[in-house]
Formats: structure tokens, C-alpha cells, sequence
């Protein structure tokens, strides 16, 4: 008798490999869907940064400092320069999308810098792309920074006497020592790329057994597939995937980091454990969800129209404390929202799981919290498919 637990999950476990191999669409979503949007989303991003965005420039200093700008902004992998003899060229390729900005150096930048006067130049960015102008931004204003620094140093040097120490002081009395941890080069392809592999996890996982659970009410397999009891029909069916995707969490975190240069920072062990408790919680959501549905079709529909929604509201592409009320409740039910709080601070930073207590606690809640909506969804089409019992 202790042997029959075992003996149904197995079956149950066989029975959800059988129903796959027979269902295309299924086959689809759960075989060849993880793979290939792992790969080729990752794609996407494997450079991670930009590179050689277009500037122009015009140049009506002529001097040795507007050349010493030029090359030393040319220099970084960034940004590629495009020289103009005239301001209105230089503002016409912007406006028609050949350069994502320019760099004017007006007449007199040189000597107004040498005489410690104010002397600016002009930056102006295509700001509707957010990426290129922010990049242009950053590494030309360190540039300006570096450069219009160094000239004042030689001056006050040369003018007062002083030595490069007691000069530097002057020059900058507040030094920013600034230091971008773990993701080192600021880049984002390597802020995007670890949630987007969960995100795709997750959402194939939620696709694919949502649409089995709607394929049982479709082909009239409800009565089969409950008649063991509730509980093991939830989890003798959610064992197939608890299998499958903990091997797909397993190839992303050592063969897709590799391919795609992201660091892995956390423990081994720790993140099996966090991937379990997310898996798990996934399955009776999904079971959940699809239970509401009598075609495949439609809650492979509905399911795949919520993938981005749902990546938006977990909190990590916009802070979470700037969204509207009502969509920070609704991303509190999503298992999403503290898995990701989670995982990404373990393989970014290296932290422990024990550092974050609350969000292990929230996607524990989230686990019983669905699991008994389940159950209750699932012992309700039970009693209608079988009045009698």
C-alpha cells in the first residue's frame, strides 16, 4: 500500500509524457519553445552594449583643445564621430536619423577655457531613443569632464606656481570616485538577459501546462485525470514539468550564461532550491489558470498576450514603488515578482538566499495560496463532471 502513492505519480508522470508526444502544440511550447527563445532573445543581447553610434560634429574652435576633444570622443568603442563643416548640416542628418545627435564646439572654446572663463559647448541627442542618447550622453560629458579639468590644471599650475597635488585640489575639490558594481559596464543586455531567461521559463511553463490542463476539459479526459483523487492528479501531472523545466533552469544557468558572458554569482545549491519553490508554485497557477478552459486554442491565445504585461509589472524593467497602485497588488500574485527580486540578486551580486527572507516568504505565501485555489477549481469541475459522486 506505501508503494501505490509512488506507483500513480509515475503513472500520472507517463500518462502527461504520452498526452505531449501526442499533441503538436504541446510538443511545440514545451520541447522546442524554451530552446529556441533562450537562444534566440539571447542573441539579440550578446553584445550587450552599443557600439560606433553616430555623432556629428562641427568644429568652429579649430583649436588644439576641440581636436584634443574630437580624439579623445572618437577614441571610446561607443561613440563614432561624423564631421560637418556647418551647424545646419550637422542638425539636418540628426533630424533625419543618420546621426543620434551633435557635438557643437563654438569659436573662442580654447582661450575662454585658458582664462578660466565659462566656455561651453553643445551637446544636443535624439532623446526618443533612449540608449544611444544616454550613452552619447555619458561618455561625452566624461570627456568634457576629463579634458576641460586637465586645461585648468595646467593653468593654475603655471599662473600660481603650485604643485600638481595642491593644483588639484583647486581644480576639482570634490573628486566622484564612481564605481558601477556588478554589472561593471553599466550594460544592458547583461541587466535585461538573466529575467528574460526566467521570464521565458516561466511563461512556457505556464503556456504549456495551462494548455494541457484546457486539452483535458477539450478531449474529455477530465474524469480520467481526477479520478486518482485531486492532489495527485495536480501533482502526478505537475511532475512532468517539474522534471522537464528544472533541467531547462539547470542548461540556461550553465550553458546559456556561458554563451552569453553573464556573471554567475550564486551558490549552486541555493539556486536549485529557489528554482524548485518557483517551479512549484508555477504548477498549480498553471493548472489553475488553464482549468478555466475548454480550448487549447484560446488559453494558448490568452496565455501567450500576457508574457510581456506580466514581465512589465514584476517591478524590474520600472521600480516597483513608481507603479499605480492597483498594479503593484496585481504583481504581488504573481510568483514573478519576488522570484526575480531573488534571483537576480543572487546571480548578480552573489547574495544569500537568506537575504531576502520577505520575498522567500512572499513566494512561499504564493505557493499555498495557489495550490488551494487549485485544488478548490479543480475538486469543483470534478463534482460537475460526476454528480452522482
Amino acid at each position: 500500500m506505501k508503494k501505490q502513492p509512488q506507483q500513480s505519480l509515475i503513472k500520472f508522470l507517463l500518462r502527461e509524457a504520452s498526452l505531449v508526444a501526442k499533441d503538436h502544440s504541446l510538443l511545440l511550447t514545451l520541447l522546442i519553445a524554451p530552446l529556441l527563445y533562450a537562444f534566440f532573445y539571447g542573441s539579440i543581447y550578446i553584445n550587450k552594449e552599443e557600439e560606433n553610434v553616430k555623432l556629428a560634429v562641427v568644429d568652429d574652435d579649430q583649436s588644439r583643445l576641440s581636436r584634443l576633444l574630437q580624439q579623445n570622443i572618437d577614441n571610446s568603442p561607443v561613440v563614432e564621430l561624423i564631421h560637418f563643416s556647418n551647424l545646419g548640416d550637422a542638425k539636418e542628418q540628426m533630424y533625419r536619423g543618420v546621426c543620434q545627435g551633435y557635438f557643437y564646439i563654438p569659436k573662442g572654446t580654447q582661450s575662454n577655457l585658458l582664462s578660466l572663463k565659462q566656455s561651453n559647448v553643445v551637446l544636443a541627442v535624439n532623446a526618443a531613443r533612449f540608449l544611444p542618447s544616454s550613452d552619447l550622453l555619458l561618455n561625452v560629458q566624461q570627456v568634457c569632464l576629463t579634458i576641460g579639468a586637465g586645461v585648468r590644471l595646467q593653468y593654475i599650475q603655471k599662473s600660481e606656481g603650485l604643485n600638481t597635488a595642491t593644483a588639484m585640489q583647486s581644480v576639482m575639490p570634490i573628486n566622484l570616485d564612481y564605481r558601477p558594481l556588478f554589472n561593471e559596464r553599466s550594460s544592458y543586455g547583461a541587466f535585461l538577459l538573466p529575467a528574460l531567461l526566467a521570464l521565458i521559463l516561466q511563461q512556457t511553463l505556464l503556456i504549456g501546462l495551462s494548455e494541457s490542463v484546457a486539452g483535458e476539459r477539450h478531449h474529455g479526459g477530465l474524469k480520467v485525470w481526477l479520478a486518482g483523487g485531486i492532489s495527485l492528479a495536480i501533482w502526478g501531472k505537475g511532475l512532468f514539468y517539474l522534471i522537464l523545466f528544472g533541467a531547462y533552469a539547470f542548461f540556461f544557468l550553465n550553458v546559456n550564461y556561458q554563451i552569453l558572458a553573464l556573471p554567475m554569482r550564486g551558490n549552486v545549491l541555493e539556486l536549485a532550491l529557489l528554482f524548485f519553490l518557483f517551479i512549484v508554485t508555477l504548477i498549480p497557477m498553471a493548472q489553475f489558470i488553464g482549468s478555466w478552459f475548454k480550448s487549447q486554442l484560446l488559453c494558448l491565445q490568452m496565455m501567450a498576450f500576457s508574457t510581456y504585461p506580466i514581465f512589465l509589472i514584476t517591478g524590474y524593467t520600472w521600480p516597483f514603488e513608481s507603479l499605480p497602485v492597483f498594479v503593484q497588488w496585481l504583481s504581488m500574485l504573481l510568483p514573478t515578482s519576488p522570484f526575480i527580486k531573488i534571483y537576480t540578486g543572487m546571480v548578480q551580486s552573489g547574495a544569500d538566499l537568506s537575504a531576502y527572507k520577505g520575498a522567500l516568504v512572499h513566494l512561499l505565501v504564493l505557493w499555498l495560496f495557489y495550490s488551494g485555489l487549485c485544488y478548490l477549481r479543480l475538486h469543483l469541475l470534478k463534482r460537475r463532471s460526476n454528480p452522482a459522486g
